[in-house]
Order: C-alpha cells, then sequence, then structure tokens
C-alpha cells in the first residue's frame, strides 16, 4: 500500500471526506483498527439505523472502555445520524470521538443536515499525489487513467 501524505487528527471528531475509491475506509482502518465500526454499505447496517437511528447511542454507551473512536461509514446515507451524534456528543460522560467519511459533504449540506457546527473538523483525502506516487508517477499515465489508488 502507498502510504498517504494525509494527517488525521487521532483525538478528534471530524468528517473524512472524498471522491469515491480514494481510499478512505482503507486509511481508517489502517490508522483506527480498533473502532467501533459502522459501514452504511451494508445493507442490514443501514435499515438497522435507518429504521432506528436512536439505537447508536445506546451501542455507543454499550462500547467496551478501550474503545475511543466511532467510525461511521458513507454517512451521507443516513443524514439524520448526524443529529443523534450531536446529542451523544452532547449528552454523554466521556463521548467518543466519531470519524463521518463520505464521498459527499455537498449533499449533506444541500439536505440541511447538522455537520456539527464546531464540534467536528473536515479532512480531504484526493486522489494519489505525485509525492505519493514517487518514482511511479507518470504524468502521461496521470493524465489519461488518473491516479485513484
Amino acid at each position: 500500500m502507498i502510504p498517504r501524505q494525509c494527517k488525521l487528527p487521532l483525538k478528534k471528531t471530524f468528517f473524512l471526506f472524498g471522491p469515491r475509491q480514494t481510499g478512505k475506509s482503507t486509511l481508517l482502518k489502517q490508522y483506527f483498527h480498533d473502532a467501533l465500526r459502522y459501514d452504511l454499505l451494508l445493507p442490514t447496517v443501514l435499515q438497522k439505523l435507518r429504521h432506528k437511528p436512536e439505537l447508536l447511542i445506546e451501542e455507543v454507551k454499550a462500547r467496551p472502555n478501550n474503545i475511543s473512536h466511532v467510525i461511521i461509514d458513507e454517512v451521507q446515507k443516513i443524514p439524520e445520524l448526524l443529529d443523534v451524534i450531536h446529542h451523544i456528543l452532547e449528552e454523554t460522560q466521556s463521548p467518543p470521538f466519531f470519524i463521518l467519511t463520505g464521498s459527499s459533504s455537498r449533499k449533506l449540506k444541500k439536505l440541511n443536515a447538522n455537520l456539527l457546527g464546531g464540534r467536528a473538523l473536515t479532512r480531504f483525502l484526493f486522489p494519489l499525489t505525485h509525492l505519493e506516487l514517487g518514482e511511479v508517477f507518470h504524468l502521461m499515465r496521470a493524465l489519461e487513467i488518473g491516479t485513484l489508488p
């Protein structure tokens, strides 16, 4: 795997946005392998949280003490979860750090979703750069097919 130049905050709640297939989920697995994960691309997880978003509160409270991060992948699929996360951040003793990924911050803004005003940082992951590719980088190839991982 090619090491990414993206610096992720380890002790903050943050959004990680970027185009599809840029390696957001892979990067998070590398940094936060012990995190509680919700992959909204999985139909069972999506249906469960779409039907009853407040289940997240119960599951976060029931997490083991050694788990300090909760990852919600593709959060734009259930924007209502952001209100639940806001509640958890405000009302829970020692809330976890949330990492919320998605390919569309525009979709969340368009839906007037709760972007956790001031409670979450925003980071972006773009396709590979020439610095990350090093000697493997070839301009013509990048122009022809792009630099997605």
